[in-house]
């Protein structure tokens, strides 16, 4: 009987004070698409990652809460990234990446217990970043319902290094769409923007511990 009020106590702490499914999620779509899914080799290929709108991922108007997508392409992405061979090459160079910027466009809402499908791809690579687009697909009718595009900012090694570990010779990206270069661009005003409001200057001194800069300008200095 304690062992069973131990592992209770432990279980509600963990996921009180914790991000627990999300913790345990992530994980697992690394192992189930390392272990139970073949690997695919082309990295352009879109993949697809299947879920339904649970009661603990609705709001108060019963549809999909705005932060949800968020963290189902999370899971989504981590599948793909993996099966492509895109992690393992970071791992094996000693290199790992971070999210540096993402953009949603909600489309339509997503009721709860709507199937859904999440169609993740990679856009492309230049010298900092590689840019991944994620679409939820509602299983009912088909509708695009929201559009996701992620900037995984490479640190350790370079893009084209990872890519060129994985495809075993030299790949250029692919050119970028209009729409992924206007927030491109977007995103390189911004920073300069508060890179001028801050007054940051071009230093790694006054970089805290344990933090990266992700922001391309920023990079841009060093």
């Amino acid at each position: 009987m304690l062992w069973l009020l131990v592992a209770l106590g432990l279980a509600t702490a963990y996921f009180s004070l914790l991000d627990g499914w999300y913790l345990v999620r992530v994980p697992l779509a690394v192992l189930r698409a390392s272990l139970l899914q073949s690997p695919i080799r082309d990295l352009l290929a879109e993949q697809t990652y299947v879920g339904r709108v649970l009661p603990s991922d609705i709001d108060l108007l019963l549809h999909m809460n705005n932060a949800r997508y968020l963290r189902e392409a999370d899971v989504a992405r981590a599948a793909h990234l993996t099966r492509c061979g895109v992690l393992g090459a970071l791992r094996a160079l000693g290199a790992h990446f971070v999210l540096a910027s993402s953009c949603v466009r909600y489309r339509r809402s997503m009721n709860v217990l709507e199937p859904f499908e999440v169609r993740t791809r990679l856009l492309g690579w230049d010298g900092h970043a590689f840019y991944v687009e994620s679409r939820f697909i509602s299983r009912r009718d088909g509708f695009l319902c929201a559009l996701l595009i992620f900037r995984q900012h490479v640190l350790g090694t370079t893009p084209d290094e990872v890519v060129q570990y994985v495809c075993k010779k030299r790949v250029e990206s692919p050119e970028f769409s209009r729409e992924l270069q206007h927030w491109i661009s977007y995103n390189e005003a911004s920073s300069q923007k508060l890179r001028a409001e801050s007054g940051l200057s071009s230093t790694k001194d006054q970089l805290p511990p344990n933090q990266h800069f992700m922001d391309e300008t920023l990079l841009k200095a060093y």
